[in-house]
């Protein structure tokens, strides 16, 4: 039974239905199936850290913490090393990787695989989000379904980025800025052709999410205080603060995932990782887990609640103390996300970058406050400043703006979230030209989805343009010989190979053209004397990128692929180009 509608799943091919209708259709079944996903992995998170810390109190000195870190770092590993056998870590990096160079192709353990991997993680204290691996579970649902129907490389990409919207629609209960995170972050065209299926998933995941949770939000913050005109010096303010901050998170990321990547031992890794991570979050609890339980507290005034009372009891009501501890939370909550990620835990960056915002703008509101002519609303600038640093480190400022404008019920704070991500994301953009999620991409020259040209050539493949109607000519053969060869020949151009098809070289016949009528040199003179190796070579293996490159370096209008020593063919010019024109004018309908 199951065989025969999986079959007739499979026949459904784009030929067989109108394909606008069906990538609607199948953007619904992915905004369903990747909020319902957001939904578990939020409770199953919850009730297993629920369960794990219900006997010890948040704010109390606890030698839990040490050990935690430790217990789920080890077991995040034993299941990726065992039972997935693949690298799930660096969620969103995944997915530019699979568009930039797998042409949209999800391996299929990923629509599971990273929310197993990111519980075990995150509910025993790793100091990383879940919306990374949620939405690569989404988008991975998008992909292997997009498969299942045989779609090409356009409709792919969009289910692809139907699959992201659903997930942080499902986690945040905000379909409008889930859409726009698929459009800026997966930089997905901005189409009616792409948007219709991105909204439709967006707003199935968000209803899944509210029908399942209520209509409760991370921060279901009522803002008390209105935004004051007089502020705006002070946001732009905050916009630089937050830049920096973004900065100081993205290099000390790198830095740390960098040093943990120089440590072969797997084991070594999860030991070092853990007690440093321990270590961290016995002195600064707020470092458990996501964070947002202690993001509720700064904007309910209440942070003094988040010191551990055991080790800084006698210090908690000073006010530079206090400052002091925000601070430092704010500095080792980068360093606290890099050592969980690069031990073996598996997370994202999104929950981290919240998180250091919301204390960055509550730190920064709290020093303006000291000034006895200056009050600013401390929570006000905790939210702006979780779309300072969200603008910054994930290079979308308009995936925080609408993110904060959204989870806090209203547009009252537009404005100074404008200002300040729009300075935020400017700031960082000029010290760091790429974001974290595709730094190292691009370092690789792996990054597409940012890069149209380098999009395109990416789907074209050597071994589909390869010409082979060259009239190639044996190495031992005479001038006369060549002679007799080139009637038959409809180029200009002709391959030098010996019995077994090695490739020696190339005779381009307006070279030799003062000496083709020379009847007396037919018997004296060789082809292995004509023949030159050309400067550029073509492997079957190559990137289009790099024959692009190739072509632009040369003068020649054809260039042989030779695989292992053999002659195959050439690749030329015209085709190349003919083929990116189709492949534009298929991208750019609608």
């Amino acid at each position: 039974m199951q065989r025969n509608i999986f079959h007739r799943l499979n026949t459904l091919r784009p030929d067989k239905i109108d394909q606008q209708r069906l990538i609607i259709f199948l953007s619904l079944i992915i905004g369903l199936a990747s909020g319902l996903a957001a939904v578990m992995l939020k409770n199953i998170v919850h009730f297993t850290n629920y369960h794990i810390t219900k006997d010890f109190h948040f704010e109390k000195e606890n030698f839990l913490y040490l050990a935690l870190p430790l217990i789920g770092l080890f077991l995040t590993v034993l299941y990726v090393k065992y039972f997935v056998k693949d690298d799930i870590g660096h969620g969103v990096s995944k997915i530019l990787y699979s568009i930039s160079k797998k042409h949209g192709n999800i391996k299929k353990h990923n629509t599971f695989s990273s929310m197993i991997a990111s519980t075990l993680t995150v509910a025993f204290g790793g100091s990383v989000g879940l919306e990374a691996p949620i939405v690569l579970t989404g988008s991975a649902i998008g992909s292997n379904l997009g498969k299942i129907f045989h779609l090409g490389h356009k409709p792919l990409m969009i289910l692809i980025g139907a699959g992201a919207a659903g997930a942080i629609a499902g986690i945040f209960k905000a379909p409008i800025a889930a859409v726009v995170f698929a459009i800026e972050v997966l930089m997905l065209d901005l189409t009616i052709t792409a948007l219709i299926p991105l909204l439709i998933s967006a707003v199935a995941g968000a209803t899944v999410a509210f029908f399942l949770s209520g209509k409760g939000v991370l921060f279901s913050f009522n803002l008390i205080e209105p935004f004051q005109l007089n502020d705006i010096p002070l946001f732009i303010l905050l916009g630089l603060f937050t830049g920096l901050v973004s900065v100081y998170f993205t290099k000390t990321t790198i830095f740390i995932e960098s040093k943990f990547r120089g440590i072969g031992n797997a084991y070594s890794k999860i030991l070092i990782g853990g007690i440093s991570l321990g270590i961290l979050i016995f002195v600064f609890p707020p470092l458990f887990g996501e964070g947002y339980e202690a993001l509720q507290e700064i904007l309910k005034g209440e942070g003094k609640d988040l010191i551990n009372e055991g080790l800084f009891f006698s210090l908690k009501d000073k006010v530079w103390f206090f400052g002091l501890i925000i601070f430092m939370i704010v500095m080792f909550k980068a360093v606290a996300s890099a050592i969980t990620t690069g031990s073996g835990g598996v997370g994202g960056i999104f929950a981290p970058s919240l998180f250091i915002g919301g204390f960055a703008g509550y730190f920064l509101a709290m020093i303006i406050n000291l000034f006895p002519f200056i009050q600013v609303s401390e929570s006000n600038f905790a939210l702006v400043g979780m779309a300072g640093v969200m603008s910054g480190v994930m290079f979308a400022p308009l995936t925080g703006i609408f993110l904060i404008a959204e989870i806090t019920g209203g547009y009252q704070l537009l404005t100074p979230l404008i200002i300040t991500s729009t300075i935020s994301f400017l700031t960082i953009k000029y010290f760091i030209p790429h974001s974290i999620y595709s730094k190292r991409l691009a370092e690789r020259g792996e990054l597409m989805t940012h890069h149209k040209d380098k999009a395109m050539l990416s789907l074209m493949m050597v071994g589909d343009m390869i010409e082979t109607d060259f009239t190639h000519v044996d190495v031992n053969a005479t001038l006369g010989d060549f002679v007799k060869a080139v009637p038959k020949s409809k180029r200009n151009v002709f391959p030098i190979v010996d019995s077994e098809n090695i490739f020696y070289g190339v005779i381009f016949i307006n070279e030799i053209r003062d000496i083709i009528f020379e009847q007396k040199l037919y018997d004296k003179t060789f082809v292995r004397d004509l023949m030159f190796m050309p400067r550029y070579i073509v492997s079957p293996d190559d990137s289009m990128e790099n024959v692009a490159q190739k072509f632009s370096e040369s003068d020649k209008y054809n260039v042989p692929v030779i695989k292992n020593g053999k002659y195959l063919g050439f690749i030329s010019r015209a085709t190349v180009f003919s083929n990116y024109r189709k492949l534009l004018r298929e991208f750019s309908e609608e």
